[in-house]
């Protein structure tokens, strides 16, 4: 590992960067060590969803092992999401970014960057932890259900070319996950709500059978968001998408 960060190997073009990771892991690879590409051809984000890589774009993932169990593990998505952040309100100025949940980055209320936590089991009981982080740097993609943005419509430099975001994005991901090891998820908790959208706002969570309407409390201890339902019930919400401000 490098000072602040576990080694980088970039390419020219892969498929995706976290199916690269996946096959390394099911190899019996453990990172850490980053995985980015110039131009993805196969990406994909949440549930499926397709996600372009254009170049000028940021594609890596962190393939990583660890001895924390499933739910833990998948902590490390709150992680990737304020390491994103910080690479925003770096290269945008302080505040540009918020967090919306589970782990989308906002930059002045569009998103910016997707993360995808993909596991699996190794033989030695061990998880490998695929931690894939797309960042609009340069380009925004159309045709995608919500409204996006990248970093250079907001700079009147160029963009910051995808090593040199990568780099600032592992040093920021190394110390809250740094942070997560000896503090736990609380300090990463706290991160999180600093830059929290939509606390305290009325949302719409679509959960894998149904839909509910609430207002959107605070994160659990977990990671879960507590929603505050109109009976006065709370209902914890650990998977699933959140639409703040069309209800």
């Amino acid at each position: 590992m490098a000072a602040d960060h576990p080694p980088i190997e970039a390419f020219p073009e892969l498929d995706s960067t976290s199916a690269e990771a996946r096959r390394r892991a099911e190899a019996g690879e453990g990172g850490p060590v980053w995985i980015t590409a110039a131009v993805q051809t196969a990406g994909r984000g949440r549930r499926g969803r397709p996600w372009s890589t254009q170049t000028g774009n940021l594609a890596a993932t962190l393939l990583m092992t660890t001895e924390a169990p499933p739910a833990r593990a998948a902590q490390l998505s709150f992680v990737a999401a304020l390491a994103a952040a910080d690479l925003a309100d770096t290269c945008l100025g302080s505040g540009a970014a918020r967090l919306k949940w589970p782990n989308d980055v906002l930059v002045f209320g569009r998103k910016a960057v997707g993360i995808l936590v993909e596991s699996g089991a190794r033989q030695d009981g061990r998880l490998w932890l695929a931690v894939g982080v797309g960042v609009n740097l340069a380009h925004a993609p159309l045709d995608v259900e919500r409204p996006a943005t990248a970093f250079a419509e907001h700079m009147a430099a160029p963009p910051p070319a995808p090593l040199d975001a990568l780099e600032v994005l592992a040093t920021r991901f190394e110390h809250w996950r740094r942070s997560w090891v000896t503090q736990g998820f609380a300090a990463i908790a706290e991160g999180w709500t600093a830059r929290a959208h939509g606390l305290g706002e009325r949302c719409e969570a679509r959960l894998p059978n149904r839909t509910v309407v609430g207002t959107a409390e605070r994160l659990d201890v977990d990671g879960a968001l507590r929603l505050r339902l109109d009976d006065g019930s709370v209902e914890r919400i650990t998977a699933g998408d959140v639409f703040f401000g069309e209800v």
